[in-house]
């Protein structure tokens, strides 16, 4: 099947914005078909930034694919979502610890209610015109996944056509979740694609070892 994107405007303090709204999904793993598109409209059409609408009552679900866009190395705005039914629900979120552990701007909404619409117009211009003040920051794995990712990031940068784009790390990441488009876009574009898909197999059995998964 085939999946749209939308595309709006607004404008801010006489600044025009340009927003595609990509298809609902929880992961970028790429294993269906709005996870295609919206991995690939990132990582080829590289916007600005990307506003993460959150589901402020369903947080562990959610945040998972946040983390997915901190690997891709974007700046990021989380919408918190629904907080009206997050409080009832008897959540409290700290909302300025979440922002300091992720290293993003975190704007509370109630979409149904228009609420906190205009503050999250005014910071998605703030981090686009500041990109470079806005990057998150790294999601940790654990000492032995780090030291796999670290060799793999070392592998990969040295093909600088294929991580020109998107950090060579990210696609270490996937190689690890053995990640079948990305090992595609490597054996294709990658000088040295066989040393580098052997090295990730190599760390994956190390991982299952250790991890026993």
């Amino acid at each position: 099947g085939t999946v749209e994107k939308k595309e709006g405007r607004f404008s801010v303090n006489e600044e025009e914005v340009i927003i595609v709204d990509l298809p609902g999904t929880y992961s970028l793993t790429a294993y269906s078909v709005e996870e295609r598109v919206a991995r690939n409209f990132i990582i080829e059409e590289k916007p600005a930034l990307v506003v993460h609408v959150v589901d402020a009552s369903n947080l562990e679900r959610n945040l998972y694919l946040t983390t997915q866009f901190m690997e891709l190395d974007v700046p990021v705005i989380i919408a918190l979502n629904m907080s009206d039914l997050a409080e009832a629900r008897g959540y409290s979120i700290d909302i300025e610890m979440l922002s300091q552990l992720f290293g993003v701007t975190i704007i509370p909404t109630i979409g149904h209610k228009n609420k906190g619409t205009e503050e999250l117009k005014t910071a998605i211009v703030k981090v686009a015109e500041n990109p470079e003040e806005y990057v998150p920051n790294d999601v940790g794995h654990g000492r032995e996944i780090e030291d796999e990712l670290k060799h793999l990031t070392t592998l990969l940068e040295k093909e600088k056509a294929l991580v020109s784009a998107v950090p060579a790390r990210w696609f270490a990441i996937k190689l690890l979740e053995q990640d079948e488009e990305v090992q595609r876009m490597i054996h294709a574009q990658a000088a040295n694609s066989d040393e580098i898909l052997a090295e990730a197999e190599l760390a994956m059995h190390r991982i299952e070892r250790d991890f026993g998964d």
